[in-house]
């Protein structure tokens, strides 16, 4: 291959490179949230009593120029609680209440981060070719 056609192949790479980017961050984003609504199908991870939290979780991928970014999380109020749990709390009207940690998010971690490694693997041998 010669310096020219080496040029026009980065080249191409380059308009590519967006698009295909934000593609496999979709799938990552998918992959991270079923694997966080697995975790949060009972124990060690929070039971299932409606289905309703663990429906909650969303991800959300968009691109940015020559990549993309991509967010996963739900607004359900009982989250953060139920990754961390609280200890020794008392509410407005002195119930007392300790909640262990039911993690779903944090042993997620592993698995979406290998997701990202194999899919941007993919996104290199996708935009550049053989």
């Amino acid at each position: 291959m010669d310096l020219e056609e080496m040029a026009d192949r980065l080249e191409n790479a380059a308009d590519r490179l967006g698009d295909v980017t934000e593609r496999r961050m979709r799938n990552v984003g998918r992959q991270g949230v079923a694997r966080i609504r697995q975790n949060a199908s009972g124990r060690p991870g929070p039971n299932v009593i409606t289905g309703q939290y663990r429906a909650s979780w969303r991800s959300e991928a968009r691109g940015i120029p020559y990549g993309a970014e991509c967010t996963i999380g739900t607004n359900a109020p009982q989250g953060r609680r139920l990754e961390f749990g609280f200890w020794d709390m008392t509410d407005s009207i002195g119930r007392h209440f300790f909640q262990p940690p039911y993690p779903h998010v944090q042993p997620a971690l592993g698995a979406i981060e290998d997701a990202l490694h194999e899919q941007m693997r993919a996104v290199v041998q996708e935009v550049l070719g053989d």
